[in-house]
């Protein structure tokens, strides 16, 4: 009894209540995850096991997923879970799929960019973005794989050359870097980190992650220094090298993205099911003078239903915000380029 409370609870953090959870099982909807015998696949793949607005669960992979499949299927809740390996059977694991996550591709390694990243990723993101323009075409998409400034672009442009692209369906997610900063902050300032929120907008790598501890949840004091601002903002924004150099060698920040992935998967299926739910995530946006960038924005029942605005930023922000948007827009065009010459 006590392992399912702990289960319970632990699944507790990643929705809105179980008595909200409970209305919303009834509705049928069917989750892939691509690139599930990986790193973070094999977690997220657990969590969405755990998420009772789940009623089906593909799980994709080149291999290893038989084993994964059979694994988490023994899990009793409801989603009933299926393996799928190889590329013969993507279109199988992804045939009547309300939500694909991808999180497929080749980890950051040591003194790996996401330059070097891109170099890998994007022709993997592409290959799967096809298959759910063929498969799935009206499914939401939560892209994961990491160049995500690049990949989000690639995969925008993919679907427009097979003319299914919807802009509301297309998500890069960013919520990592929401949990990192409202987790440095509530560390910072003595606070209970589940009534911390903290807006993230812009990219997903290093400079382009801008947290607007301005804007945090409770209110940042007057009198924080600049260098405690400063030290909050870079943490989050090298919050994966963190990881990656704490792991020597061994790993990247796959617990924590899982997790983050989660949540935001979770969001998806409450807008779908006509609950609110907002949250930050990089998409087709007309925010800024940038084709793709990360703000608030409600989900609804075909996707992204509202983009929020920015909002007011203090000057240290609007001085990151100007140094970022050459680095942003340079990634962007590099996904155009990648689908148009390819």
């Amino acid at each position: 009894m006590r392992s399912a409370r702990v289960l319970a609870q632990t699944w507790k953090a990643v929705s809105e209540s179980a008595a909200e959870f409970s209305t919303r099982a009834a509705k049928e909807r069917k989750v892939a995850v691509l690139g599930a015998a990986g790193g973070i696949g094999q977690p997220l793949s657990l969590l969405m096991k755990m998420n009772p607005q789940v009623s089906q669960l593909s799980l994709y992979d080149v291999a290893g997923t038989r084993g994964v499949g059979a694994d988490v299927s023994h899990i009793n809740s409801r989603a009933q879970a299926k393996g799928f390996e190889g590329p013969d059977q993507l279109a199988e694991a992804l045939k009547g799929c309300d939500l694909v996550i991808i999180p497929a591709g080749v980890p950051r390694k040591p003194g790996m960019t996401r330059d070097d990243l891109f170099k890998i990723n994007a022709g993997i993101v592409r290959g799967l973005v096809e298959a759910c323009g063929k498969h799935c075409p009206g499914a939401i998409l939560n892209i994961i794989s990491n160049p995500v400034n690049s990949t989000v672009p690639i995969a925008a442009e993919t679907l427009k050359k097979m003319g299914v692209y919807d802009k509301r369906k297309v998500m890069g997610v960013t919520t990592l870097d929401v949990v990192r900063a409202k987790t440095f902050y509530a560390e910072k300032l003595g606070l209970d980190v589940s009534q911390v929120d903290v807006p993230v907008v812009g990219g997903h790598a290093g400079i382009t992650i801008l947290p607007l501890f301005s804007q945090a949840t409770p209110t940042m004091p007057s009198s924080t220094p600049h260098d405690v601002i400063d030290a909050l903002t870079k943490r989050t924004q090298d919050g994966g090298t963190e990881v990656v150099e704490a792991k020597a060698g061994k790993g990247s920040a796959t617990l924590s993205m899982a997790y983050a992935a989660a949540l935001f998967a979770d969001a998806c299926l409450r807008g779908m099911n006509g609950a609110t739910a907002t949250e930050c995530t990089y998409v087709d946006s007309d925010v800024t003078d940038l084709p793709f960038f990360a703000t608030k924005v409600k989900l609804g029942t075909e996707g992204v239903e509202t983009i929020h605005p920015i909002g007011s930023m203090s000057d240290y922000e609007k001085e990151a915000f100007a140094a970022m948007k050459p680095e942003l827009a340079a990634s962007i065009e590099k996904g155009f380029k990648f689908v148009r010459e390819g």
